[in-house]
């Protein structure tokens, strides 16, 4: 079973950036792909970036291309979200998720980490 644990967020001023690193424990294929989701207060959950396992193609939420990365390292059983420029409205829970293919939808991923906290201030 497929366990996920975030770590990284953090309070940063705007114009800031972070780097928010998501740990896969359990058997993750290569056809597999991974997400990064965020959620802030009163809003809906959306999707913010994902990654294909194998190839590491990747796919971004317009309102970050450009100025977010993600990354795996197979190695270290790693995905992570380099994240620059930070905007105040990006403040959220960021989640990452594993899913069978990559998709933007939050129904198709089946496995979560707990979320950590990104806070950018003003």
């Amino acid at each position: 079973q497929v366990q996920l644990v975030e770590s990284g967020g953090g309070l940063v001023q705007a114009g800031g950036s972070l780097r928010l690193s998501c740990v896969v424990s359990g058997r993750i294929f290569s056809n597999n792909a991974m997400g990064w989701f965020r959620q802030a207060p009163g809003k809906e959950r959306e999707f913010v970036a994902g990654i294909w396992w194998g190839t590491a193609n990747t796919d971004y939420s317009g309102s970050v291309k450009g100025r977010f990365t993600i990354s795996r390292d197979n190695a270290k059983n790693t995905v992570y979200l380099q994240m620059n420029s930070l905007k105040p409205d990006e403040t959220a829970v960021y989640y990452c998720a594993a899913a069978p293919y990559l998709s933007r939808i939050v129904g198709q991923y089946k496995t979560w980490g707990q979320g950590t906290q990104v806070t950018v201030s003003s």
